[in-house]
């Protein structure tokens, strides 16, 4: 009996092995890109092939000495990252939990029976036994269980990307946040500035009007200057605090002073442009692009999994072990047995196999939509980045100029004034003009930075996986 099983067994091996090779999941194809080759208003001679998804890591871009320590400092402690971190080792392991259903788990274990009766009774016995096998193994014929493995190291490869999302959003936005601080320093540094410059022409006004040759309303109007300095200034103060608060809160510990920006005009070299010349196609090296199509290839191997739901499940039962009335004859001829117990189940008619099905297709629809607005997104993005890069040169020319246009104004208002032969309310004007200027300056070259950063994040490479 025992020998004609094991040959049953050996005979099934050809047809196991074919029907091994029934993988019920579709073939995966990556959807054609819904979107342009080239950017709005580019050229095909404005696309350069060395333009690689290696030179936009952010080494490369970010060259600033104390902002390079700060970003590290923030990527050694951030707890976002900390979090996806975790995130990244949850799905390894629920990956690792899948795949160990696609071998069988052995298990061992020994026993003992020993019954007594009463004195005198001829009812005592013993029985010793130990056995090793295979619980409720699973053939996996039609590769289900292969695809819920291959769904769940998707899953895995989605959250790495994720991951890698999150690196890079951290990056840009501690640069950001320093840049901001940065710009804030320069604003606090320009209302003092102007407060002291002020308070001289305040000081002028009074001793004009002291002397007689001056007027109470140039004295008032000269105070407005100066206190719209002066709140301005506290204002800024609370700005750079608050600042400072933002940047720590993402780098997960307190930056030293030294580490801190002093001003734009530092900065600004230390932050480099992304190269000119970019094809869209960089777009498939986004980490969240990359996320969306991870995820979408976990939905294909499900619809697999669900596929073969239909067909038969054939599950092993076996175990080898050892029995005997004596403990020491468990070891010596007779003691052996086996048992091998096959079950094979098949769904016929109702159950949740089509629903199932239907539902994993949905899904994939699902996210095949959602890989192709991860893209869209993308790709505006970029092109909003490009779009403000494309025209910020032309906007901090006209400002510099605006701003030398307006500090010469208020030196020739200022200089008639003292010499008796202008009106105060020029003077005034044209300092008022002046400070504008110079606060509408700092913000455009905040903005030339931050575009930087915004275009870095948007074509930032990810996991190449």
């Amino acid at each position: 009996m025992r020998r004609s099983l094991v040959r049953g067994a050996v005979a099934l091996l050809p047809l196991l092995a074919l029907l091994g090779g029934c993988d019920m999941a579709p073939s995966y194809q990556r959807p054609v890109s819904a979107i342009p080759k080239a950017w709005p208003g580019a050229t095909g001679s404005d696309v350069h092939a060395d333009v690689t998804a290696a030179s936009l890591g952010w080494q490369n871009l970010i060259t600033d000495a104390k902002l390079r320590a700060v970003i590290a400092q923030a990527l050694a402690h951030n707890q976002d990252l900390r979090a996806a971190v975790a995130n990244v080792a949850a799905a390894r392991a629920e990956y690792h939990v899948q795949r160990s259903y696609e071998l069988p788990t052995l298990s061992a274990g020994a026993d003992a029976a020993l019954v007594r009766g009463l004195k005198g009774a001829a009812i005592n016995s013993s029985t010793y036994g130990a056995d090793i096998g295979a619980s409720s193994f699973e053939i996996d014929l039609f590769h289900r269980l292969r695809n819920l493995s291959r769904a769940a190291f998707e899953t895995f490869l989605s959250t790495r990307s994720g991951l890698a999302a999150t690196r890079i959003t951290l990056v840009a936005e501690t640069a950001t946040a320093y840049a901001t601080l940065a710009s804030d320093r320069d604003l606090l540094a320009l209302a003092q500035r102007t407060a002291q410059s002020g308070q001289r022409s305040l000081d002028l006004t009074q001793s004009l009007l002291t002397a007689g040759l001056g007027s109470a309303v140039d004295v008032q109007n000269a105070i407005t200057v100066v206190e719209q300095a002066n709140a301005d200034a506290a204002n800024d103060a609370a700005l750079v605090q608050q600042d400072r608060n933002a940047l720590e809160l993402l780098t997960g510990a307190p930056v030293p002073d030294a580490l801190l920006p002093g001003s734009l005009d530092e900065l600004e070299a230390g932050v480099a442009a992304v190269p000119a010349g970019l094809s869209s196609s960089l777009l498939l090296n986004r980490p969240d692009v990359q996320e969306a199509e991870h995820t979408l290839k976990a939905a294909n191997a499900d619809i697999g999994a669900a596929r073969a739901a239909f067909f038969p499940t054939i599950t092993l039962t076996s175990t080898v072990g050892l029995a005997s009335t004596a403990l020491s004859t468990m070891f010596t001829g007779g003691a052996l047995n086996w048992a091998l117990v096959p079950t094979a189940s098949v769904p016929l008619l109702g159950g949740t196999n089509p629903g199932n099905l239907e539902y994993a297709h949905a899904l994939r629809d699902e996210d095949e939509a959602l890989y192709q607005k991860a893209l869209q997104t993308a790709f505006e993005e970029v092109a909003n980045a490009l779009a403000r890069r494309a025209v910020i040169d032309r906007q901090l020319g006209a400002e510099q100029r605006l701003v030398t246009a307006s500090a010469n104004a208020r030196d020739l208002s200022d200089a008639e004034y003292r010499a008796g032969t202008g009106d105060y309310l020029d003077v005034l004007t044209a300092e008022r003009t002046l400070y504008s200027n110079q606060q509408s300056q700092i913000a455009t070259r905040l903005t030339d930075i931050t575009s930087r950063l915004s275009l870095y994040e948007a074509l930032a490479p990810g996991d190449r996986s």
